[in-house]
């Protein structure tokens, strides 16, 4: 019996939302995993080279300023994550390569 080997499309980015209650009381990362993948379809940023992927976990360690949004291989980590700037960090950030400064509470120290 022959097993296949598991297989991954590549991707530029990945960007991880904290969906659980812990750093945002009203779970406001569940709406915005859900805008993402509207955004990231309407940039363009789906398939292809350019690609994003996104996933969603119940908790990111931080525990406050939620909803937080991580972005990879950057390490860039935004707080208190809105509808309006998700849009931001998708067009700035994810399609055009330019980070949100102003919404960054955190910088993976060793990232790229």
């Amino acid at each position: 019996m022959r097993i296949d080997r598991a297989q991954m499309e590549p991707y530029r980015r990945h960007v991880i939302v904290c969906t659980g209650g812990y750093c945002s009381a009203d779970r406001g990362g569940r709406a915005l995993y859900a805008l993402l993948a509207q955004l990231l379809q309407r940039e363009g940023l789906l398939f292809g080279p350019t690609r994003v992927k996104r996933s969603e976990t119940p908790c990111l360690g931080v525990c406050a300023g939620g909803p937080i949004l991580a972005v990879y291989p950057e390490g860039i980590w935004y707080e208190s994550v809105t509808p309006r700037l998700l849009e931001r960090i998708v067009t700035e950030h994810l399609r055009d390569g330019r980070i949100v400064e102003d919404a960054v509470f955190h910088r993976l120290a060793d990232a790229p």
